[in-house]
């Protein structure tokens, strides 16, 4: 007999701690996919993502661009009749697909939030000239060049520090951290 949770059961225990079981509690009314901005350029809607995450469909959701294309905006959880918080499931989704190294190719979201995580054990704040990288180059070359402009500016004006910021006490920083996030391969390469 195997003794490993589900998948839904592991999407459901990360979220536990926050929101319980919230999953369970969604009545596919479909509120989330008519108020979602954003939803004609996700393959599934929210709705259908919890319905497979209730149907145990691992492969589907990981291979689902849902999450990554969520906008944050919150309108799903401001109509939810269930009061369910969808956008802290999509962020549970994403983590839990950067955890499990999971994702579709050519996402900028996946390799993003890789770089942000890194950056922040490594000094502690954001910096963001370390974080364009992850995506400027989506762009092509006009992007580059509009955003290296910016960025030029922003050096010039004293708005970007030339150096990373580095916060005081890293270690005890980095320490809380990895109980929060399952990012312990992350926190030796970012020493």
């Amino acid at each position: 007999m195997d003794t490993r949770p589900t998948f839904y059961q592991e999407i459901t225990n990360m979220m536990y701690a926050t929101h319980g079981d919230p999953i369970s509690t969604c009545i596919q009314c479909g509120t989330c996919s008519g108020t979602c901005p954003v939803v004609e350029f996700m393959d599934h809607t929210p709705r259908d993502l919890i319905g497979m995450i209730r149907a145990d469909l691992k492969d589907e959701v990981l291979a689902s661009n849902t999450y990554w294309y969520c906008a944050s905006c919150f309108h799903c959880n401001v109509r939810c009749p269930a009061h369910i918080d969808i956008a802290d499931l999509m962020y549970t989704l994403k983590r839990y697909s950067i955890w499990k190294n999971q994702y579709p190719e050519g996402l900028i979201g996946p390799t993003f939030a890789e770089t942000f995580v890194k950056m922040i054990l490594s000094g502690g704040r954001s910096y963001e000239p370390v974080l364009a990288p992850a995506y400027i180059f989506n762009y092509g070359l006009q992007g580059f060049l509009n955003e290296a402009l910016t960025a030029t500016g922003l050096l010039l004006k004293g708005r970007i520090p030339v150096l990373p910021p580095r916060i005081k006490r890293l270690d005890n920083f980095r320490r809380m951290v990895g109980h929060i996030i399952p990012a312990s391969n992350l926190v030796g390469e970012a020493k």
